[in-house]
């Protein structure tokens, strides 16, 4: 069976597996994903890494494109997603509805995890910057260099958990208590595109149409993505 290699970024993982299935029953296609964060993904592909599709933040895709390794006409926005906040089942769920009482929350949170590298971690760095507690939040902040942020809920190492909310969905036994408010923050977009190396070129464009279609739209939905 022919099979497409897939670099992703972990946003999209949720979806994957469905999406992924259900390509594959439609074309015969196999697909063969691997997730990390954008940044890592574009270390990878500089150091020579093959794959046939990636799919990475609006942001990493261009650079992509400037240095001609993902072909332009094959670009395509799959999804955007929000950052939101989590905490492990059952808690209860503090207001983050307005700048101050998401203060107030991750001020009196125990501790908070969130991603050194990614969209994310960028975001909430500067976030807790402008709101002035930034030496707060970080005196007892759960900080992982990449991964599931979420999974330190489980654990019991954080009370909150900062994260793309399609990926804080990715982790059984936690809770979304919501995205921080949309005024603070601006949606990443993750984009898609065929590498010019890739010898499967058809296969890889069936790909990127499939994931534009109102069968995998629906799936991104369901893992917390926006189309």
């Amino acid at each position: 069976m022919t099979a497409i290699r897939v670099l992703s970024t972990l946003a999209v993982k949720g979806a994957f597996a469905e999406l992924g299935a259900r390509f594959q029953a439609a074309t015969g296609i196999g697909v063969e994903a691997d997730f990390a964060p954008t940044l890592a993904l574009l270390d990878r592909l500089r150091r020579g890494e093959a794959a046939d599709v990636v799919i990475l933040t609006r942001e990493g895709l261009s650079e992509m494109l400037g240095e001609h390794r993902v072909a332009a006409a094959s670009y395509v926005d799959v999804a955007k997603s929000w950052v939101g906040i989590a905490l492990k089942a059952g808690r209860t769920h503090p207001d983050i509805s307005t700048d101050a009482a998401l203060r107030t929350a991750l001020v009196q949170a125990r501790a908070v995890a969130y991603s050194r590298i990614g969209a994310s971690g960028i975001l909430f760095a500067e976030l807790i910057a402008r709101l002035g507690i930034a030496h707060i939040v970080n005196a007892h902040a759960v900080v992982i260099p990449s991964g599931l942020t979420a999974e330190r809920l489980v654990t019991d190492e954080a009370d909150l958990a900062v994260q793309q909310i399609s990926e804080l969905k990715q982790v059984a036994g936690v809770e979304i208590v919501g995205p921080i408010p949309r005024e603070m923050q601006v949606p990443a977009v993750f984009s898609a595109g065929c590498m010019m190396a890739t010898d499967r070129v058809v296969e890889a464009e069936k790909f990127l149409a499939f994931l534009r279609s109102g069968e995998a739209i629906s799936l991104l939905r369901e893992a917390g993505l926006e189309p």
